[in-house]
């Protein structure tokens, strides 16, 4: 086993030039080597109370597979993580470990935390580069559920429950399975091929995904217990209902959702050349919002030929819910941050296209129910931005399909379904986890929630047959 490293920074994770990434697709990140894992690995304390573990929501035994890691034991170190999180290149590259694992961890005390999601990325991509993916199906218990969504919440779900022996089928509206992880997240930040494995995995396992399913058009929740013999539900459908803002001009030709600008580029391939997919390639684009998928978003406008891409924000860069990662890469790769602005009309031309963006600025004033403080206009201080393509990314909300075609489940006012802390749901059988209960969360704490959940349908359907 390697000797203790006590330096207080990481080690440094290599990455593409910021001018040359952000004219192509490819991975900003490049991953630890195995050299830089074992160093890294060395920092980790190894701590008897590991306080890490804490900030996971999936509880993965973060000191456990660090250990394995310095044994160069790696199928092992991937093995334990699999036992409580069936995404790990996934959430090593996109999970926000600064607000939760690392936030934790004793070494960040006097320096930097370890790098406990590079290590956990780097763990996923040893094992999947260098292992043969081989079917090992679960000895079955008789069981059916059925899971609605293919996401993190839906895969989540899916894998504790095949491994818990029920034969598990997952419905996807899309014709790729990965929900958010494959329509939401930019090649460049997670490759499809990374999301195609992990799915890979469950299916390997006897999970079986139906694509192209939208449940409550193809076929409803009530037809998988009365016609198709599922003995519970698991929604895990997410939150793909655009926010809009609600502005004069937000009609014209050139506004996307970010759900719509995203799914082009990254479902229907809009940064592949060889695909003819409907989308702007504009040089002048704004995009309001100022969370992850609106730097998501951002990067992607520059990635398609963006010159002046502009983040339209209206509170400053300290209130910013972005992960300081995502904003740091943008502001590197030439994003243009208009902070403590808000958009009030969308300018459109004679042939109703957008040509540009009437903003004001803001001031903040007294703290909001979030806890941050509320913006508010100067008067006077409106001007126009020149873009020709305008994409709102200001938030989601849960599609209400699966509510007005399933009898007696109880939802918010804006569309979350209203569930115990098991996931259980006012109809028995059906449970549900993620952002469709949320609203747009973190892919960590969405695949916490279909873990949860797995365990309260065990219950529920073993206490049922009992």
């Amino acid at each position: 086993m390697s000797t203790r490293n006590m330096s207080p920074v990481k080690v440094d994770m290599p990455s593409q030039e910021p001018l040359i990434r952000a004219k192509n697709f490819k991975e900003v990140t490049h991953g630890y080597t195995e050299e830089m894992a074992l160093e890294e690995a060395a920092r980790c304390l190894q701590c008897k109370h590991k306080p890490c573990i804490q900030g996971c929501p999936v509880n993965v035994q973060i000191p456990d597979f660090i250990r394995l890691i310095l044994e160069r034991d790696y199928q092992a170190a991937n093995e334990k993580i699999l036992e409580t999180n069936v995404l790990p290149a996934v959430c090593g590259r996109v999970c926000p470990q600064e607000n939760q694992c690392e936030k934790y961890c004793v070494r960040g005390i006097k320096g930097e935390s370890v790098a406990i999601g590079r290590l956990e990325r780097f763990v996923a991509d040893y094992v999947r580069d260098n292992t043969e993916l081989k079917p090992e199906k679960y000895k079955m218990n008789g069981n059916k559920v059925a899971v609605v969504g293919s996401g993190p919440a839906g895969l989540s779900c899916a894998g504790d429950l095949a491994r818990m022996g029920y034969e598990v089928t997952m419905y996807e509206s899309l014709p790729e399975g990965g929900g958010v992880l494959v329509y939401g997240i930019p090649e460049f930040r997670l490759p499809n091929h990374i999301v195609r494995h992990e799915v890979r995995q469950l299916r390997a396992k006897g999970v079986v995904l139906e694509r192209n399913m939208v449940v409550g058009r193809s076929i409803t929740i009530d037809e998988l217990f009365d016609k198709h013999g599922f003995e519970a539900v698991f929604v895990g459908s997410g939150a793909g209902l655009p926010v809009f803002l609600g502005i004069p001009g937000e009609n014209a030709v050139g506004v996307y959702s970010a759900n719509e600008y995203l799914t082009r580029s990254n479902l229907m391939r809009a940064y592949d050349s060889r695909y003819d997919t409907p989308i702007r390639h504009s040089k002048n684009v704004a995009v309001v919002g100022g969370g992850n998928v609106a730097m998501d978003s951002a990067r992607t406008a520059l990635r398609l030929g963006g010159e002046n891409v502009h983040i339209v924000y209206r509170r400053s860069f300290d209130e910013m819910p972005a992960r300081s990662e995502e904003v740091h890469h943008a502001q590197e790769e030439g994003v243009i941050f208009e902070n403590l602005t808000n958009p009030i009309a969308v300018k459109m031309g004679q042939q109703g296209e957008v040509i540009g963006l009437t903003c004001i600025r803001m001031e903040l004033g007294e703290p909001d129910d979030s806890g941050r403080r509320r913006p508010v206009p100067v008067p006077g201080s409106e001007f126009d931005i020149d873009v020709d393509t305008v994409v709102i990314a200001v938030g989601t909300n849960p599609n209400p399909l699966i509510k007005s075609t399933t009898k007696g489940l109880e939802v918010t006012d804006w569309g979350g379904i209203v569930t115990d802390e098991s996931g259980a749901t006012s109809r028995p059988g059906i449970f549900a986890g993620g952002d469709a209960v949320t609203g747009a969360a973190t892919v960590i704490s969405a695949a916490g929630a279909g873990k949860v959940a797995a365990a309260a349908i065990d219950k529920y359907i073993q206490e049922k047959n009992a």
